[in-house]
């Protein structure tokens, strides 16, 4: 199979300063895929999704998923220093909900990618 080399024989300036001009920083995108990192454990998904139906504390999430609860204590804290899940107290217990909107349409998005 032969590569295509490109040895900057020809380039198109007018795109490539275009291009250029709209790319965002480097550290926006290392951030970005250190959030798309988030989403690359089923655990962290399979707790998004539940919380997509209702806010819930970790006991329930546990029940839930089959899982101790320290196990989805790490997952949500990594979640919430993600800024994709929110916490309220009432009384002793802590309930977890989705951050925003945007998460359920990261989500959305990344299905309906994944079903086409």
């Amino acid at each position: 199979m032969e590569s295509e080399i490109c040895e900057f024989l020809h380039v198109h300036e007018d795109i490539v300063e275009r291009v250029k001009d709209k790319t965002p920083p480097e550290e926006e995108l290392m951030d970005l895929a250190d959030l798309f990192k988030i989403f690359a454990d089923t655990t962290r998904i399979k707790i998004l999704y539940l919380l997509f139906e209702s806010e819930m504390c970790v006991c329930d999430i546990s029940r839930l998923l089959s899982m101790q609860q320290s196990a989805i204590s790490h997952q949500l804290r990594i979640l919430k220093d993600s800024k994709l899940v929110k916490a309220r107290r009432s009384g002793k217990t802590v309930f977890y909900s989705l951050a925003d909107e945007h998460v359920r349409t990261i989500i959305g998005n990344g299905m309906e990618h994944i079903e086409e």
